[in-house]
């Protein structure tokens, strides 16, 4: 029977004394991190609030922590009989799930190989990918080949099959896989006869979900976020995404204020019908609630980065 030396004990119990948090330290961590939180959420409970006041309360009364007068307009207004936001709410919601999933595919796809030294051609594409990102063909080739090439004018994917590859991020998945999956895993499965595809979907892509969450995440926020691909290649206002119809609705009712202000009575709408201020707090909670809410179904997989990956042996 192997037992440890009172020498070794010793050493793991002031080891362990020197890397423990003390409970004043503990609780002064706590209650600085709570302070941090209320600090980073205040701005959005006040746009929340903002968002539900009337604009007439608004405008005289500032913003406040909660509705001096409260108004639903600014979501009447968004979410309106025949409003085009519920269909771009939708191209959005499907344009942000089709562009994440191929972007992870891709991406995943082209960063494995490069991540295998026994690859032969794996400097020439690492290069290959990496030269895009210091050049590009600028907007006048973007827009001759994805509207006369590619065909992308007047579609859903449109709005995310530009964005869905990302040369950036094939550099970050080529170093996570070399740093967090061990050579020693791939060649005991190839030992054990798994092919290629197999030690990939098996083996390598269980491994690599923290990689593959952070990729799918900043994906997802940049597709949903993007309204330059719907201003450049849309022109039917079915295939408008959510931001750029926010954008033009939003350009729309500053008009519609400016004529009302400038006309008077004989203007069918008066200036103070219309939530200029509300609606776009409207819009930020409309935009953003969905992204926050995707935060906490990712983060499990950054936690689950810390444990995963080691040899064991």
């Amino acid at each position: 029977m192997i037992t440890d030396s009172p020498k070794s004990i010793i050493t793991a119990r002031k080891y362990k004394e020197m890397n423990q948090i003390s409970v004043p330290a503990n609780l002064l961590l706590n209650i600085f991190m709570i302070i941090t939180c209320v600090f980073i959420l205040l701005p959005i409970w006040i746009i929340i609030a903002a968002s539900f006041t009337a604009e007439a309360s608004l405008i005289s009364n500032g913003y406040g922590f909660w509705p001096r007068e409260f108004d639903v307009k600014a979501y009447t207004y968004l979410f309106a009989k025949n409003s085009i936001i519920g269909t771009a709410y939708k191209n959005t919601v499907l344009a942000t799930i089709f562009g994440t999933v191929l972007s992870i595919i891709s991406v995943g796809l082209y960063a494995y190989p490069l991540s295998r030294k026994e690859f032969r051609f794996r400097g020439f594409f690492t290069f290959f990918s990496f030269f895009t990102m210091l050049f590009n063909g600028g907007l006048v080739s973007y827009f001759i080949v994805t509207r006369n090439v590619l065909n992308l004018t007047n579609t859903l994917a449109a709005l995310f099959l530009p964005m869905s590859f990302s040369a950036f991020w094939v550099l970050v998945m080529r170093t996570f896989y070399n740093s967090s999956i061990p050579d020693a895993v791939i060649e005991s499965a190839r030992i054990d006869g798994a092919s290629e595809w197999r030690t990939l979907l098996q083996i390598v892509m269980p491994l690599s979900l923290p990689g593959l969450a952070t990729v799918a995440l900043f994906s997802a926020v940049g597709i949903w976020n993007n309204f330059f691909n719907c201003m450049l290649l849309i022109d039917d206002s079915k295939y408008y995404n959510l931001q750029f119809t926010i954008y033009t609705t939003l350009n729309n009712i500053r008009f519609l204020k400016d004529m009302a202000a400038t006309v008077g009575g004989n203007f069918t709408v008066t200036a103070a019908d219309l939530p200029s201020e509300t609606f776009r707090m409207g819009m930020a909670v409309v935009t953003v609630g969905p992204i926050i809410m995707a935060y906490p179904f990712f983060q499990r997989y950054f936690v689950k980065g810390l444990t995963i990956g080691a040899v064991k042996g």
